[in-house]
């Protein structure tokens, strides 16, 4: 690490300082972790999407479905262990929903990260 500490995330104030493990910005009184701070800074968007068990996703990736999905208006299920291929993630995603892919048998859907795991 640097010997600069990085700006808050909250209101970039340039006044952070060191409190045991975590970062903390006195003019906001913003915590955080130094974990987050280099992930924020290796982002080249601003949000980082993580799958259900917290591994960060990125396009392009792997993912297997972790529990049975209802899909409306089509009638049918998409079953655990569901192998999907060539994620894209969406920043706008609505409702919740932040990946848009093809699902075998289903054709393209978009997902929620949390019903998901990195493959």
């Amino acid at each position: 690490m640097s010997d600069q500490l990085p700006a808050c995330p909250e209101c970039s104030e340039e006044y952070t300082y060191e409190s045991g493990a975590l970062f903390v910005c006195p003019m906001c009184g913003h915590e955080w972790s130094p974990a987050i701070a280099d992930e924020a800074d290796t982002a080249l968007s601003g949000a980082v999407i993580r799958d259900a068990v917290g591994n960060v996703l990125t396009d392009g990736d792997t993912v297997t479905v972790v529990k049975d999905l209802k899909v409306k208006g089509a009638g049918g299920t998409i079953k655990v262990g569901t192998k999907v291929t060539d994620i894209r993630l969406l920043e706008d995603g609505v409702d919740g929903h932040d990946i848009d892919a093809r699902v075998p048998g289903f054709g393209n859907m978009q997902l929620k990260s949390s019903v998901v795991k990195k493959a």
